[in-house]
């Protein structure tokens, strides 16, 4: 599956978000170059099936629920892994997403709209417990699995991070505020962990997919004969490579970042894997 193989053996990774589709496949290439695999998911079946699967392969895993809003999870979750692997060697933070309470339903205000009752939420009927959910799932969520997982690397001296931004981090898109902000505010803290923490050795990078068909997203951008909605042929059109990526796609930035014989002079960044969207200007 990995379109090339970086020596991972005897290192440990973590995967939060381990079970979803887009995390699923990046333990999965971890595993196959090598590396002890912790599949972390709030769901246990969703963890325990990709765990299931890298080992049916011939790696070596393990599987927990890990809510990544509470420490007490957290800790768990790292004496498992430890008690099992020694410790940790490569974070993936890729639990986050979305909810419907932090998104408007058109894609702009326009006069008539403030008039309008019933379904139609705009932007004054935003959910402040909506907007925080999100805020707290992405931004938290990568933050309180950093301080749970990493004191250890820091105490050897070496370590990665490898957060998931998104293209919304670069440009916003419409109905969809919180999410655009809370990944924008992961991108951000990128960048001030990986000044944080260069003086004990763990890198600390991200990436930031473009657009990807997953399961919190596949109703909004495809029809169910498979054709795309109304929004989802608008995203094609602004990708110039005229697609949705796959999760394989991720694989090769992955691999790069997490290993320190390709990336060991590399920190700070968000690299975008998008498809050529953050370089087009619609016109």
């Amino acid at each position: 599956m990995v379109p090339f193989k970086m020596d991972l053996a005897g290192k440990t990774a973590a995967v939060t978000g381990g079970g979803g589709v887009l995390c699923s496949c990046m333990a999965k290439a971890l595993a196959e170059c090598g590396a002890n695999v912790a599949v972390l998911d709030l769901k246990k079946e969703a963890a325990d099936a990709v765990a299931n699967a890298i080992v049916k392969a011939g790696g070596i895993a393990m599987a927990a629920d890990c809510n990544v809003l509470e420490k007490d999870s957290l800790e768990r979750a790292n004496k498992e892994i430890c008690d099992r692997f020694g410790g940790i060697d490569i974070l993936v933070n890729g639990a986050g997403g979305n909810h419907p309470k932090g998104t408007t339903s058109k894609e702009h205000l326009r006069p008539e709209d403030l008039k309008e009752s019933g379904d139609l939420v705009t932007f004054y009927d935003l959910d402040p417990k909506g907007i925080e959910f999100v805020f707290n799932l992405n931004f938290l969520g990568t933050l309180l699995p950093t301080q749970a997982f990493t004191k250890g690397m820091a105490e050897r001296g070496r370590g990665v991070v490898i957060n998931i931004s998104s293209m919304n981090a670069f440009t916003p898109l419409t109905k969809i505020p919180a999410y655009s902000g809370a990944k924008a505010a992961v991108s951000n803290f990128t960048q001030w962990l990986a000044v944080h923490m260069s003086k004990v050795g763990i890198r600390v990078n991200a990436i930031a997919p473009g657009f990807f068909l997953t399961d919190q997203n596949r109703s909004l951008l495809t029809q169910d004969d498979g054709s795309l909605t109304p929004r989802g042929n608008t995203i094609v059109s602004h990708t110039p490579m005229e697609k949705f990526g796959s999760p394989e796609d991720l694989v090769g930035a992955l691999l790069w970042l997490a290993s320190d014989e390709g990336a060991g002079f590399v920190t700070g960044t968000v690299i975008p894997v998008d498809g050529g969207f953050s370089a087009f200007s619609g016109v």
